[in-house]
């Protein structure tokens, strides 16, 4: 998957989620997904040249493992690296687990917020077993 590819699908994903916004309050190269005011995916560049990359809100216990299995995987870059990873171009990048983590993040946050405000149940939405 190259860069282009990367931000098409975290943007393809993101447009489905209910209640994601998206602004560029860094500028046009920094696309910042939101739910309810609260980040969950930037979608940027890295500085001189360094390539596109989408970083991601994950569970701590996540990060460590996500970043030793996979090299296209990196700690959040300008974020807290307990919480947050970066994913990079890769060909060996699967597209269903770049999916499934922008879905995690937007949950995560989701859990986050008061009740009265989630756009989806956090518990439920989206996954496959039903539950």
């Amino acid at each position: 998957m190259d860069g282009d590819d990367l931000h098409a699908l975290g943007r393809n994903v993101v447009e489905e989620l209910p209640g994601a916004e998206v602004d560029y309050p860094f500028g046009p190269d920094c696309e910042v997904s939101r739910v309810r005011g609260k980040v969950f995916l930037l979608a940027g560049f890295l500085p001189a040249g360094g390539g596109p990359i989408l970083t991601l809100k994950v569970a701590p216990e996540d990060s460590r493992a996500l970043r030793e299995a996979y090299e296209w995987i990196t700690p959040g870059y300008h974020m807290n690296k307990q919480h947050w990873v970066s994913v990079h171009p890769d060909p060996r990048a699967d597209r269903n687990l770049v999916a499934e983590l922008v879905l995690e993040s937007y949950l995560q946050v989701v859990a986050t917020l008061p009740k009265a405000v989630r756009p989806v149940d956090p518990q439920r939405y989206g996954r496959r077993d039903g539950a």
